[in-house]
């Protein structure tokens, strides 16, 4: 076996790339990518602007939850207050204190990065920076008059409740899950948070520089 054929080396050329749809969030094209062995298979691959979530986590240990409708899988999910990376030149810390003001009307002293999250890497290139928020305070909060948000619903839950939520299924949404139980590992002392500007090398950007953001 060779050292180009050793699994682990093969460059994975893309050779050819075809837009399929362009929207308001999303994009999907097609690349034509070198496999192993020289063929070439087609990838089909989700475009998106990525996101950030926000555990923000209280004095009294209750995470921020927020049940909200989400069509795709018709019916409403208790999730983490988030939102796309949709504005130029925002730092993702501050589109999660903007999402967490205007979702849950907190505002937070505290900022970490928990965990980033790839969606689903087997056809997108979403990923979701979860922040830890502490030193909360409550702030006015403008519901807004139309689109999901206007039925969004806030409330409280203690975290080793929201562990259980997870791990019983009834919290199914990706960076959510992964938050909550990072939140909890974290606070066990089982692992540390980085700093809010830690580099965030997974950042999606191409469909970014298509300009829809």
């Amino acid at each position: 076996m060779t050292a180009e054929t050793e699994p682990g080396t093969h460059d994975f050329t893309v050779v050819s790339t075809a837009d399929v749809h362009i929207g308001r969030v999303v994009a999907m094209r097609v690349d034509e990518v070198v496999m192993p062995g020289g063929s070439v298979a087609r990838r089909e691959v989700v475009e998106h602007l990525g996101a950030v979530a926000v555990v923000a986590l209280d004095d009294e240990g209750a995470v921020t939850l927020i049940h909200q409708y989400r069509h795709p899988l018709r019916r409403r999910l208790w999730e983490l207050p988030a939102g796309l990376l949709d504005v130029d030149g925002e730092a993702p810390v501050d589109t999660a204190r903007r999402e967490l003001l205007e979702e849950a009307g907190l505002t937070a002293q505290r900022w970490e990065v928990l965990v980033d999250t790839a969606a689903s890497p087997g056809f997108t290139d979403e990923v979701v920076r979860v922040f830890l928020a502490r030193d909360l305070s409550p702030v006015e909060r403008h519901l807004p008059a139309e689109d999901e948000e206007a039925d969004l619903v806030v409330h409280r839950v203690p975290l080793p409740e929201a562990v259980r939520m997870a791990l019983s299924g009834v919290l199914v949404n990706g960076s959510t899950v992964a938050g909550v139980l990072a939140a909890h590992a974290v606070l066990a002392g089982a692992g540390q948070t980085r700093p809010a500007d830690t580099p965030w090398p997974d950042r999606p950007s191409t469909f970014a520089r298509r300009g829809g953001a």
